[in-house]
């Protein structure tokens, strides 16, 4: 009988476990039940927070930057280089990770940190430069970014608007001339999970802004700036998917540095080599902390799933949290679903005890689809 041969290509359980230590433990469960079998693993992100260290994962070099943070502090963050490709993650310079416990600037914070991440991988030589948005502290349609590569935001007295989505209220002149002009000659890729607007019901601000720490009153606020940003920069830009992505800064990287939009995970599975990795396996799994509904739309364990369903291999997924029926696993491409839950009910010590528990879901999967 020929050796079974598995791909792990799992996100990260967030809060619990990086990608990376999701495929050692899957590996190392997988191993205790079926010694000679052969596993590859391809940790993957959708764009969001861990898309760098997806990459480092796959063979691409770390980098490090030193950047404004969202409030403004300065921030180290890395990014991901391999030949003239970089992977830049605006969650490493302007995300929630960054904030204080219990502090959050819903309408001051900014993206200038991003525009300098990019700028760091452009003087690193990239030419191709997939940018992943989420996980965002921010809600200022990128702005700050923009600003950071050159552009310069005014209010009708001709001085700079304020830091975030707040000051954009007070925007009077935009001008580009200024970005940097290697951003010309740059391939740049909006990878992100989120298809939303930049503003009204489905934009940034309703959607998004209350985990920013955002109150009513602020979104209704920021809502309006940036409905009056997008009104000097291109109203029409505003209404195509992904201009809401982490706080706008989509938008502003549509409107103003020609990235196209593709779903974060479609982009990072070609940039990390799935498809050659999907042809050498038997089996996937793949997975990550909530197999939800959201995970439907546009996650990594439904991107795998798709890309393996295609190629007619089977796919099993691992997660902390079940909370879709077999019918919706099914008709997403996964033949089956092993939660920590059914192991360990409580969500805290699930949680502390995401590696044991998940090498014992390993283990069953070994039972179930390898011997």
């Amino acid at each position: 009988m020929e050796t079974a041969r598995v791909l792990v290509a799992a996100d990260k359980f967030k809060g619990s476990l990086t990608a990376v230590q999701v495929a050692e433990r899957v590996t190392a469960g997988l191993r205790r039940v079926a010694p000679n079998v052969r596993v590859e693993t391809l940790p993957v992100a959708d764009g969001g927070d861990g898309t760098v260290a997806a990459a480092v994962a796959a063979g691409f070099e770390r980098r490090e930057a030193r950047v404004t943070g969202p409030l403004g502090d300065p921030v180290t963050a890395a990014y991901a280089l391999r030949d003239s490709t970089a992977v830049v993650e605006m969650a490493e310079a302007s995300g929630l990770q960054h904030l204080p416990d219990g502090v959050f600037a819903p309408l001051t914070a900014t993206t200038y940190g991003s525009g300098e991440l990019l700028r760091a991988a452009l003087e690193a030589g990239a030419t191709t430069i997939v940018f992943g948005v989420g996980g965002s502290a921010t809600t200022d349609g990128g702005a700050g970014m923009l600003a950071a590569l050159g552009a310069r935001f005014l209010d009708a007295d001709g001085k700079p608007v304020g830091p975030g989505g707040g000051g954009l209220a007070e925007l009077a002149e935009a001008d580009l001339s200024g970005l940097d002009p290697r951003l010309k000659d740059v391939d740049l890729i909006l990878a992100s999970d989120v298809d939303n607007p930049l503003t009204g019901p489905k934009g940034a601000p309703e959607v998004y802004g209350r985990q920013k720490g955002a109150s009513e009153e602020d979104i209704a606020v920021l809502d309006a700036a940036l409905t009056h940003y997008a009104s000097v920069l291109g109203p029409e830009t505003a209404a195509l998917p992904g201009a809401g992505a982490a706080g706008g800064i989509g938008y502003g990287a549509l409107v103003a540095l020609g990235a196209r939009f593709r779903p974060g995970i479609e982009v990072m599975l070609d940039v990390l080599g799935f498809a050659p990795a999907l042809a050498r396996a038997t089996l996937v799994i793949t997975g990550e902390g909530s197999l939800d509904e959201q995970t439907l739309h546009g996650k990594a364990p439904a991107g795998v799933a798709a890309a393996a369903r295609e190629a007619g291999i089977e796919v099993v997924a691992v997660c902390g949290r079940l909370a879709l029926p077999q019918e919706a696993l099914s008709g997403a491409g996964i033949a089956r679903a092993y939660a920590l839950a059914e192991l360990e009910p409580d969500p805290a010590v699930s949680m502390a005890q995401a590696g044991p528990l998940l090498e014992r879901a390993a283990e069953s999967i070994a039972r179930d689809f390898l011997s």
